[in-house]
C-alpha cells in the first residue's frame, strides 16, 4: 500500500486567509461601532477612529501566523471561527500600537496621525476647552484599553469549539502578559542608568524577545496550534521555528527604525533615535564606537530637543559603528535556525509549511 501524497501547496491560500481575517475584523468593528454609537453620539468619533485604525492598514502578521499555525496542526481552511480567533490578535496588536505611540510620543502611524494626535486635532478643530494634549493622551489610553478588552471578547467568542478555546487560552493570556512585560522593560531601559556594554546587550535582547519576537510569531503559532488540538511536539516545533524568526523580524524592524524610508515605514526618518529606543542595534553601536562618539550617541539618543540634523548625525554614527552589519549577520543566523526547525516540524498540511516559509521570508527581507 502506497503512502498518500503530501497535500499540495495552494498559492492563493495566503491571500484567502487575510481576506477571512479582514472580513472578521470588519464584522466585529461594525458591531462595536453600533454599540458605541448607541451609548452616545459623542462616541461616534471614537468609534470611527478605532474602525479606521483597524481596517485601513497593517500587515496582519500575527493573525497570519495564528491561522497557519492552525492549518499546520490540521485545522480546516474554511472555518469562520479561526478567522475570528486570528483577528483577535490584530485587536491586541492595535491596542499595543496605540499605547506604544503614546509612550514614544510618535506623531504618525502608517503615514497617518497616531491616535493621541488624532484626538488632539479633534479637540483643536472643535474648539473645546482645556488642555489639548491631555485630552489626546486620555483618549488614546482609554481606546487602547478598549481594544484590549475587545481582543479577549472576540477570541473567547470566536465560534470554535469551547474546549479548544479553553485549551488555547493559557497561551493567549501568556502572550498578552509577555508583551506587556516587554513594553515595560522597553520603557525602563532608557532611564535605568549606567550599565556595562554586556548588560545593555542582555537587556536589549530580553526586550526583543518579549516585546516582539514571542508576541509576533511564536505565540500566535502556538495559539493556532492549541486551537487545532496539536500535539506538544508540534507546539514545541512552532517555538523552535517562531522564536528565532521573531527575533530576526524585530532586528529587521530595528534597522528600518534608524535607516528606513518614511515612504515605506510610514514613520519619520530615524524615528527610533528620536524616541530613544535602546535596541540591540543601538547597544551594539555603543559597544563598537570610539568612546567620544559612543558618548555623543548615548547622550543625544531620545533627547527632547533632538533636531533633524542631529538624527542624521546619529544615524551616521550607528552606520559607521559596524552594528548594522553585525545585525545582518544575526538575522542570517537566526533565519537558518528558524527554517531548519520548520523543515523538521511534524506539520499535517504541507500547504501550511510552504506558506509559513513564504511568511518567514516576507517578514525578514524588508529593505530600507
Amino acid at each position: 500500500m502506497t503512502s498518500p501524497s503530501p497535500t499540495p501547496a495552494r498559492p492563493l491560500d495566503q491571500a484567502a486567509a487575510r481576506t477571512q481575517v479582514d472580513a472578521a475584523l470588519t464584522r466585529f468593528m461594525a458591531e462595536q461601532h453600533a454599540l458605541l454609537s448607541s451609548i452616545s453620539p459623542d462616541l461616534v468619533a471614537a468609534a470611527d477612529a478605532l474602525r479606521d485604525f483597524l481596517l485601513d492598514g497593517g500587515k496582519r502578521l500575527r493573525p497570519a501566523f495564528c491561522y497557519w499555525g492552525w492549518r499546520g496542526a490540521g485545522g480546516a481552511d474554511d472555518s469562520v471561527g479561526i478567522a475570528n480567533a486570528a483577528a483577535a490578535l490584530e485587536l491586541l496588536q492595535a491596542s499595543a500600537l496605540v499605547h506604544d505611540d503614546l509612550m514614544d510620543r510618535s506623531d504618525t502611524r502608517r503615514g497617518l496621525p497616531s491616535m493621541h494626535r488624532r484626538f488632539e486635532a479633534l479637540h483643536r478643530e472643535r474648539g473645546w476647552r482645556g488642555d489639548r494634549e491631555q485630552y489626546g493622551t486620555a483618549a488614546a489610553l482609554l481606546l487602547g484599553d478598549l481594544l484590549l478588552i475587545w481582543c479577549d471578547q472576540l477570541f473567547v467568542r470566536c465560534g470554535l469549539d469551547a474546549a479548544a478555546v479553553l485549551a488555547a487560552k493559557p497561551a493567549f493570556d501568556l502572550m498578552r502578559t509577555e508583551v506587556m512585560a516587554g513594553q515595560y522593560l522597553d520603557v525602563l531601559e532608557p532611564v535605568a542608568g549606567d550599565s556595562t556594554d554586556e548588560l545593555a546587550l542582555t537587556r536589549a535582547t530580553t526586550v526583543l524577545h518579549y516585546k516582539s519576537a514571542k508576541y509576533t510569531i511564536e505565540r500566535p503559532l502556538q495559539v493556532g496550534a492549541h486551537l487545532a488540538g496539536a500535539s506538544q511536539e508540534l507546539v514545541a516545533s512552532y517555538g523552535a521555528f517562531g522564536l528565532p524568526l521573531g527575533e530576526a523580524f524585530q532586528l529587521r524592524d530595528d534597522l528600518l527604525g534608524v535607516f528606513g524610508d518614511p515612504a515605506v515605514t510610514g514613520k519619520p526618518a530615524g524615528d527610533d533615535l528620536r524616541e530613544g529606543k535602546r535596541t540591540l542595534l543601538v547597544a551594539l553601536a555603543l559597544r563598537s564606537l570610539p568612546r567620544a562618539e559612543a558618548a555623543r550617541l548615548d547622550q543625544r539618543l531620545g533627547a527632547a530637543d533632538l533636531t533633524a540634523t542631529e538624527i542624521a548625525e546619529l544615524s551616521s554614527l550607528v552606520a559607521a559603528s559596524g552594528a548594522p552589519e553585525q545585525v545582518e549577520l544575526r538575522i542570517e543566523a537566526l533565519m537558518e535556525r528558524s527554517l531548519a526547525a520548520l523543515a523538521a516540524a511534524p506539520l499535517k498540511d504541507e500547504a501550511a509549511r510552504e506558506t509559513l516559509l513564504a511568511l518567514a521570508r516576507a517578514a525578514t527581507v524588508r529593505r530600507y
